[in-house]
């Protein structure tokens, strides 16, 4: 009998804890009338607004909303009512490029949006930024003199990182100068042999990283790095305090002096990263990727155009890429230096088109897989398609519409069989 009620007891113990939370049960749900969410320009695109509470519409739901092409909206309307908890929306676009409908409602002091993007003749978007005469000079002369120093490499095994499979290090090797590292989280298969490799660039900011151990499992040499010339494996407290102090805005610095911008030991860094697996006597000489999201995105397309070594590259939200269409009034990439600048400082235009992704891609010449979402507005739409289209090297899209600056668990699982397919590492299905 006190068996049965110790287990009660913990039953009732056991349900509370369990219980998580899930989602809202206010939601907006905001949709066009084509599934790809795709228009040709000229053509108009339906959308489709409803707000829901425990499933059902909404009576007399009160919305803001505003609508327009991605960034610039040019319509915006508050307090408005839907009586039966839906409204219809259309917009068009006389240009190749993206329109957005963002809906907002406070119910009980709490407040909900979403928005849907359409994108109008995407295909023929065509990237503002321009490219400096000397763009190749600059990087060729910058990465020759960052390679004079010899890489003199560093490694530490992470014995409680390691598996049965997998050997860990924390790594560090020169990058542009003698006294500047770059400090990354090394993973290599415990079983002899001669493998593929994978380069793994971070977004933006500052953390810890964990390394690639998963790949690595798989049969690869994995390398993934943090930019900042630190080691990557100190107290999370550490890189907080760093990104709103030291390194407070640092994709701001010397935005017009390129030769002085963070970015340009990034970039090195990157490259370096590159010499150092190809240093490593497990690497296969043939096999070699770099893959990352967002900032990640640019340094994909960077590390691949500016070494040929470098065989696919897999790019996601690219971040960094056409800052100059915001000169013209549309959406351009993370940070966004010029949007809704009353003036702007054209030695700072000038500067940031070494550092513009666009003028990266265009000149890769290795398979790549590019995936962003049309609700990103951390890096629009605008910016990624534009890029993609300038891509002449064999090239894979594959799109997530609904997406923002995030994953969808099926982009990632995309992502990572396509990756593993480069470096001729068969899956199980």
């Amino acid at each position: 009998m006190k068996k049965i009620h110790l287990f009660f007891a913990l039953v009732l113990f056991v349900i509370p804890v369990a219980a998580q939370i899930c989602g809202n049960n206010i939601e907006i749900s905001v949709y066009p009338d084509h599934n790809d969410w795709t228009y040709k320009v000229g053509e108009t695109a339906k959308f489709t607004v409803e707000v829901r509470k425990s499933g059902s519409l909404m009576p007399d739901a009160t919305i803001d909303y505003e609508a327009g092409p991605s960034l610039y909206p040019n319509v915006k309307k508050k307090s408005v009512v839907l009586k039966d908890g839906t409204m219809k929306w259309s917009g068009v676009m006389k240009t190749p490029g993206f329109y957005t409908l963002k809906v907002r409602t406070t119910v009980n002091g709490k407040a909900y949006e979403s928005q849907c993007t359409a994108g109008f003749s995407p295909e023929k978007i065509e990237p503002a930024t321009k490219c400096p005469k000397d763009f190749d000079q600059f990087w060729s002369e910058t990465l020759a003199s960052a390679r004079k120093n010899d890489l003199n490499p560093t490694r530490r095994l992470l014995p409680e990182r390691c598996t049965k499979d997998v050997n860990v290090y924390e790594v560090s090797f020169v990058n542009n100068r003698p006294d500047s590292r770059i400090f990354g989280i090394l993973c290599i298969p415990v079983q002899p042999g001669k493998y593929p490799a994978l380069l793994r660039v971070p977004g933006a900011g500052v953390r810890p990283y964990g390394g690639d151990v998963y790949t690595a499992s798989k049969g690869a040499i994995t390398l993934e790095i943090g930019i900042h010339g630190i080691p990557v494996t100190m107290d999370q407290q550490v890189y907080d305090l760093m990104l709103p102090g030291c390194l407070d805005n640092y994709w701001e610095t010397n935005l017009d002096q390129p030769e002085k911008n963070y970015y340009r030991r990034v970039v090195t860094g990157a490259l370096r990263s590159v010499d150092y697996i190809a240093s490593l006597p497990e690497w296969n000489g043939t096999s070699l990727g770099v893959t990352g999201s967002s900032q990640g995105g640019f340094l994909s397309l960077a590390t691949a155009a500016l070494d040929k070594r470098v065989t696919f590259l897999g790019a996601v939200h690219d971040a960094m890429c056409d800052y100059e269409s915001e000169l013209n009034g549309t959406a351009g990439g993370w940070p966004h230096y010029f949007l809704n600048k009353e003036t702007v400082d054209m030695k700072k235009v000038e500067g940031a088109r070494y550092y513009d992704g666009v003028n990266f891609a265009r000149r890769i010449t290795c398979p790549g897989w590019y995936s962003f979402g049309y609700n990103d507005e951390v890096v629009p739409p605008q910016s990624s398609y534009g890029t993609y289209n300038v891509v002449t090297a064999p090239k894979t899209l594959s799109l997530y519409q609904k997406t923002g600056h995030f994953w969808y668990q099926e982009q990632w699982d995309e992502w990572e069989a396509w990756l593993l397919s480069q470096m001729g590492i068969k899956t199980e299905k």
